[in-house]
């Protein structure tokens, strides 16, 4: 049997804009993002989850971030891509390095990207990956998860925030662009009556399926184009990039019930006011913002 080839992409980086190099590879077409940094190490030591895959030598490597992710061999086009985004963020100030290629195949993949999950800890709900040893604290809600090549790190701090400001208790909930399932299963384990989840790319929609039987609840899960289609909610998550969010404003209402709200998130600081005078103009109000690094998030509410 033939074996599946890849590239490994490394963008070279620093902690303050490693989220926003691993923004640029999933706005290039990756499907997942690692990210091997020195800090995230300490900041996992210090705290009270056992994680087998530590190695304490870290501490001692470079203070250099490595944004790695894997594409298939024959993709000819993701890197042409990652460099014009990259560009692009470079006139925000951005600083990046070197980006290295390298060959590997499936088998030496299909472990090496967990070495880069941590526990997500917000007050809602804990997200944990399924191969991590983690004893809740009472009253805690933890949902067990395995991101697969679905979800990155680099997606952590838009994902924090949208489930600190999620309020989903007795309402029906989408999220669009669903990723891994975390918000949608969130909302389910948090008391929302229905959920549904929605993802252009196939591999995501399988990986949050089997997220949310793994976890219990009972979501309705698609591969769909954002928001075709005519399902109502009371709370919608949309953690995708801010020209989706522009391209969603005018149409995510009529998928809203009357003083329904929307979560927004995946915004660079530097859009943020873009988004919000977009959505204001469509017949929005912002309720709360949120901020986590270079990343903002805000929910709202129509008017």
């Amino acid at each position: 049997m033939s074996v599946m080839k890849y590239k490994s992409v490394t963008v070279t980086t620093n902690h303050g804009d490693s989220e926003l190099v691993s923004q640029a590879m999933f706005d290039a077409g990756a499907e997942g993002v690692s990210v091997l940094d020195k800090q995230d190490f300490a900041d996992l030591l210090r705290s009270d989850v056992v994680w087998d895959y530590v190695d304490e030598s870290l501490l001692s490597a470079s203070d250099d971030v490595k944004v790695t992710t894997t594409v298939p061999a024959d993709n000819a086009c993701f890197l042409k891509a990652l460099e014009e985004r990259l560009k692009e963020l470079a006139s925000y100030g951005v600083r990046y390095g070197e980006i290295t290629v390298d060959e590997i195949d499936d088998a030496d993949w299909a472990n090496e990207w967990k070495k880069y999950y941590k526990p997500i800890v917000t007050p809602n709900v804990t997200v944990v990956p399924s191969w991590i040893k983690y004893t809740p604290k009472e009253h805690e809600t933890v949902m067990r998860l395995d991101p697969g090549m679905a979800f990155g790190t680099g997606e952590h701090a838009t994902t924090r925030m949208c489930l600190e400001l999620m309020d989903a208790k007795g309402k029906r909930v989408i999220d669009v662009g669903c990723g891994s399932g975390i918000l949608g299963i969130a909302a389910a384990l948090t008391g929302a009556t229905e959920v549904y989840m929605c993802d252009i790319d196939s591999q995501a929609v399988e990986f949050a399926r089997r997220n949310a039987e793994f976890n219990g609840v009972d979501c309705v899960t698609e591969q769909a184009d954002l928001l075709k289609g005519d399902r109502a909610a009371d709370l919608i998550f949309a953690n995708i990039t801010a020209d989706v969010l522009m391209r969603l404003a005018d149409g995510i209402g009529r998928h809203l019930a009357p003083g329904g709200e929307i979560i927004l998130s995946g915004i660079i600081a530097e859009r943020l006011e873009e988004v919000e005078r977009k959505y204001t103009e469509c017949g929005y109000a912002v309720i709360t913002r949120a901020a986590n690094g270079d990343w903002r998030a805000m929910k709202l509410r129509r008017k």
